[in-house]
């Protein structure tokens, strides 16, 4: 499927992995609906791909045994309609998790990774949370703990503070410094940084244009969902493409 690209060195590996990855999550995220309604159980055995361009895409297996690169889980479409929506998804989202490992660890076999090399690229991914985490929403718990133990260590202690961006703009943040303000970007970015954007997984940054749903209250990189901040301007109430679509089917 993908004929000729090979990653070679520990840091080529891991941006394959984070692109699959950012893809994988788009699929089972921001494009749900899409994602839910190309997984058609009347067609045959069906695999979800996800691509080092970022991109996802549903599609029968390779044809060639075995394949030149591990496959994903087969037939993800027929357990569509026998299952919860949520359940389903995070049945994939596992199965995704796994085969993305699987991606890696054969590029490093293939190109004879030492064990240095594949500790360091295993703790590489261990770093960003998983899809099924993501998925899940358990990403977020986590990060929360996390930092709260972090906190209780830092020199200010920050009393009960929410795991999101900043509310200075509403319900979305273009977290740009103010003059009269300098110290804030660093405490927001302390204070924030755990955040993870509801479509592609990525933690909060201060020089990103965010934006939160009012449905259910995650937040997004605006450019993960297309909205600039000036379109953002000009909403009373942002829906993210999962809500929205939540809404519009029967």
């Amino acid at each position: 499927m993908e004929a000729g690209y090979n990653p070679r060195t520990v840091e080529e590996v891991f941006r394959d992995f984070k692109g699959r990855r950012a893809g994988l999550i788009k699929a089972l995220t921001t494009d749900v609906e899409e994602f839910f309604q190309q997984c058609d159980p009347d067609k045959e055995n069906l695999c979800l791909y996800g691509f080092p361009s970022e991109q996802w895409e549903v599609n029968l297996p390779a044809e060639e045994v075995p394949p030149e690169v591990p496959e994903p889980a087969l037939g993800i479409n027929f357990a569509r309609d026998g299952m919860q929506e949520k359940d389903w998804l995070s049945l994939v989202a596992v199965h995704s998790d796994a085969w993305l490992l699987a991606v890696a660890f054969y590029f490093g076999a293939r190109f004879g990774f030492d064990k240095a090399d594949r500790k360091r690229l295993f703790n590489m991914i261990n770093d960003l949370p998983t899809v099924f985490e993501v998925v899940t929403g358990a990403a977020k718990k986590q990060q929360k703990e996390k930092s709260s133990v972090s906190n209780h260590s830092s020199n200010k202690s920050k009393s009960n503070s929410k795991s999101r961006p900043p509310e200075t703009q509403g319900k979305y943040s273009k977290a740009q410094p103010k003059d009269d303000e300098e110290g804030l970007d660093e405490e927001e970015e302390d204070e924030h940084g755990e955040t993870l954007c509801g479509a592609c997984g990525e933690n909060y940054a201060s020089d990103e244009f965010w934006i939160c749903c009012d449905v259910c209250e995650k937040w997004f990189h605006g450019k993960c969902v297309k909205i600039t901040p000036a379109r953002a301007e000009h909403i009373k109430q942002y829906k993210c493409p999962s809500c929205s679509n939540k809404r519009a089917r029967p």
